[in-house]
This record gives structure tokens, C-alpha cells and sequence, in this order.
């Protein structure tokens, strides 16, 4: 297995353990003031989790796709040898 995905996965059950233990001890309602949004008045676990989520989707799609790679000459040159 690849040490970076293992790095990785323990780092995400880690966050996950995290949230789970936020939702736990924080029951209090909290309130987030935007000027272009309503007020929003959520319990501070559940708005936690909504920050986070947001954090993984915006590093998901800054590191997603890419487009093509330039290792087509790689892959010939090792299958030549």
C-alpha cells in the first residue's frame, strides 16, 4: 500500500474522530453573520462539520483533474528497454 494514501486516510479519520467529539461536548447554538447571507443560527457542531465540508470540497476541486499528463514518452522509453 502506498504510504502517502495510508498518511492520508489516517489523517482523515483522525479529522472525522474530531468532528465526532466537537459534536459531542458543543451543543450550543452559536450564529454566523454574513452580509450577504441570513443570519444563520446552527447548533456549533453542525456548523463546524459545514466549515469543514466546505474546506474538503474546495481541496478537492483545486486538486481534481488536471487534464492530460506528459508521461506518454516515459511509458514507451521503459517498455523499449
Amino acid at each position: 500500500m502506498n504510504a502517502k494514501l495510508l498518511l492520508k486516510t489516517v489523517f482523515l479519520i483522525v479529522m472525522l474522530l474530531l468532528l465526532v467529539l466537537i459534536g459531542l461536548n458543543n451543543p450550543a447554538k452559536v450564529s454566523l453573520t454574513l452580509p450577504f447571507l441570513p443570519k444563520v443560527s446552527q447548533a456549533a457542531a453542525i456548523m463546524y462539520f459545514a466549515f469543514f465540508a466546505l474546506g474538503v470540497l474546495t481541496g478537492t476541486v483545486l486538486t481534481a483533474g488536471g487534464g492530460k499528463r506528459g508521461g506518454g514518452a516515459g511509458r514507451s522509453a521503459k517498455s523499449g528497454q
